[in-house]
């Protein structure tokens, strides 16, 4: 288990506010976040977040005050340098969402789309 830094992957304040949120209702036994990449064609690589209730020993670690974000070795080299934020739009949709992601790839040449928009 490493530890992983600011540069490693940051939350703005939004974000820290909600996961406290999220953790004041949470059951015992959630060790933490985990954050995950996910092959995604097209579009390249998706990303998302979900309780876990295990850290591994390749899983990089982020402890907050009341809560850890857990990112395992092969997401953290797309993430490294990411800020997740967490964006209320007021009409009753929020979501986190991942700021100064790196290319990765994808878009429209992978999937050999010769009219330039992938359908």
């Amino acid at each position: 288990m490493a530890l992983l830094t600011d540069s490693d992957l940051s939350l703005t304040g939004a974000a820290r506010h909600k996961l406290i949120e999220l953790f004041t209702d949470i059951e015992e036994g959630v060790a933490g976040v985990r954050v995950y990449a996910t092959p995604g064609g097209c579009s390249g690589v998706s990303f998302g977040m979900t309780f876990t209730d295990a850290i591994n020993e390749d899983d990089g670690v982020r402890h907050y005050d009341s809560y850890k974000i857990v990112v395992d070795d092969s997401t953290l080299r797309y993430l490294r340098g990411v800020e997740i934020d967490f964006v209320d739009r007021g009409d009753g949709q929020s979501t986190f969402v991942f700021n100064n992601l790196p290319a990765t790839g994808g878009g429209c040449s992978s999937c050999g789309s010769s009219s330039g928009s992938c359908s």
